[in-house]
């Protein structure tokens, strides 16, 4: 899914805009299960006002910020602040309305990755609909939770705690850095904690609907935001006439199936993230080994021989380091590299053999004046919503057992949530199900056989749970299909917004370009149609 639960810098955006607020707001009830309509006499309109965006790679697009209340079910009292970006339909005569594109996450922020992700879009798609995204509460340019004073206090702690402890002594100091976090955002943000749930943003995004005039809602979420597409499509069943779930999130494995005990796995392996990557790094290994070494520079010649040397590369560094590159950052520097296939993959092989020559690979400059980073908003989102084993010491027994079905990057993925375990905040309103209430328009579910961030499993539970949907499923690789493009998807997918029409049942693309190719090389794709069988990965949220 999931902007991403990586710990990089994303950019920030300054956004601009005029918002009014009439005496009443839209959204759903504020209440935990299903929400229908609104409370009576507590009805609030948002009325955004567009101006050009001034941020780094914004323009073009046009920005506004919304005044939503922090509490749905209070919305009299305070109000925070949702910064909102558009691209206009390019074919102004032609213009079918709006379509609201979320980022993954949580704690992606919209305002960048529209901007970012714009020309991935199918062109009929960008021509006929408005592009609408925003960040979420306590994200990015909206009211979010930043709790250092500064990025290079945020980065600081980045730079302090490993991707994941190796051994006893990082144990300790992950576990107490951590918890350290938790106390010091529950000391700035109080209340902003219990009031960022995936059900808080669905009345947003509600909200939101309406003040773009729009009557029902149309969305293509990634990632994280197929869960929120999910909880919107059933907190407010009757208003979806088109939605486009990309990478899924399994609902009921990351809500735990609403059971209230303790579980005994954490988010990640819950939804079988560790398995996911696994299975795509067999993947990138075993095509990295067919391929010459002009293709990919860490082939040993086989596929057999590519793995066998990375898991020597892997034990190397366990010993020692190649100049700052320990274990951990070279398993976590493989994790992010297998979500996109092109250019990722080609370096993730070039890192690799880079270390396998004893050589640390060359590294970008810092930029001079690096934007705050944001990681903890990941946290006060999934934390304080997705049940977590609440003791520490659980994670190491959560390591052994990812490692064991995973390998190297089991690591990760057992230690991703636990600083979950010490967070201090719960949401106060969070919607746990059903999923299966009549949409107004069936559910097209995406999704790449090979993810590692979000599992193909997931998007058959997806189509499981919710009450009518229908999967595509996209032979290929990578975290996404628009991420990874393929111009079959993309054909599907403006047919879908454009028409309503659903692909035939077990409809099937290919990538427009396979892993260690170019775009110079030809590769034929066309839509297929067969039974919907094939490989299975998983993989979580970005």
């Amino acid at each position: 899914m999931l902007g991403t639960m990586t710990r990089r810098c994303g950019r920030i955006l300054f956004m601009t805009g005029v918002l009014l607020i009439s005496s009443t707001v839209s959204g759903g009830s504020a209440q935990a299960g299903p929400a229908h309509g609104r409370p009576p006499g507590e009805d609030v309109r948002v009325v955004l006002h567009w101006r050009p965006c001034t941020g780094e790679g914004q323009r073009g697009f046009e920005c506004a910020t919304a005044r939503v209340p922090l509490d749905w079910a209070r919305p009299r009292g305070r109000m925070i602040e949702l910064a909102v970006i558009r691209a206009r339909a390019t074919d102004p005569g032609r213009r079918v309305g709006s379509l609201f594109a979320p980022a993954g996450g949580p704690g992606g922020s919209g305002t960048a990755y529209l901007p970012g992700s714009y020309e991935k879009f199918p062109e009929d798609v960008r021509k006929r609909f408005d592009l609408v995204s925003w960040d979420p509460r306590g994200v990015g340019q909206s009211t979010a939770v930043r709790c250092f004073d500064t990025a290079a206090e945020a980065i600081a702690f980045q730079e302090s705690v490993p991707p994941f402890p190796v051994g006893k002594a990082e144990r300790r100091a992950f576990i107490a850095a951590y918890a350290q976090l938790g106390k010091r955002c529950e000391r700035r943000f109080p209340a902003l904690l219990r009031h960022i749930s995936t059900a808080d943003s669905a009345r947003d995004l509600d909200a939101l609907r309406e003040a773009v005039g729009e009557r029902r809602m149309r969305l293509w979420g990634i990632s994280y935001a197929t869960f929120l597409g999910a909880t919107y499509a059933n907190m407010f069943p009757s208003r979806v006439a088109r939605m486009l779930l990309d990478g899924n999130v399994n609902p009921q494995a990351w809500v735990n199936g609403g059971r209230k005990r303790e579980p005994r796995l954490s988010t990640s392996l819950r939804l079988e993230a560790d398995l996911g990557s696994a299975a795509t790094l067999g993947q990138f290994l075993g095509l990295c080994g067919r391929a010459p070494t002009s293709g990919c520079a860490f082939s040993a010649g086989t596929a057999g021989a590519t793995r066998a040397k990375f898991e020597e590369l892997m034990r190397r560094l366990k010993r020692q380091p190649v100049g700052q590159w320990t274990y951990a950052r070279a398993v976590s520097m493989v994790r992010e590299g297998l979500n996109r296939v092109h250019p990722a993959w080609t370096e993730v092989a070039d890192t690799l053999q880079s270390l396998w020559e004893g050589r640390p690979p060359e590294e970008p400059a810092p930029p001079p004046d690096p934007p705050y980073p944001g990681f903890e908003q990941f946290y006060a989102v999934a934390c304080a919503e997705s049940p977590n084993p609440r003791n520490p010491r659980q994670y190491v027994a959560l390591d052994r057992l990812s490692t064991r079905r995973a390998g190297d990057l089991g690591h990760w993925w057992a230690w991703a949530d636990e600083p979950c375990a010490t967070w201090p905040a719960k949401a106060e309103n969070r919607y746990t199900g059903p999923w299966d209430r009549p949409t107004a328009h069936p559910v097209l579910v995406v999704n790449p056989t090979y993810d590692p961030a979000t599992p193909y499993q997931s998007a058959q539970a997806m189509v499981r749970q919710l009450h009518d949907a229908r999967l595509l499923t996209l032979d290929g690789y990578g975290h996404t299909a628009l991420e990874n493009p393929s111009r079959c998807v993309n054909a599907y997918a403006a047919r879908y917004f454009l028409t309503g029409a659903l692909p035939r049942v077990g409809a099937r693309c290919t990538q427009d370009v396979p892993p260690f190719t170019t775009p110079a090389e030809p590769h034929t794709q066309a839509p297929r149609s067969a039974a919907a069988t094939g490989p299975v990965s998983a993989g979580l949220v970005g």
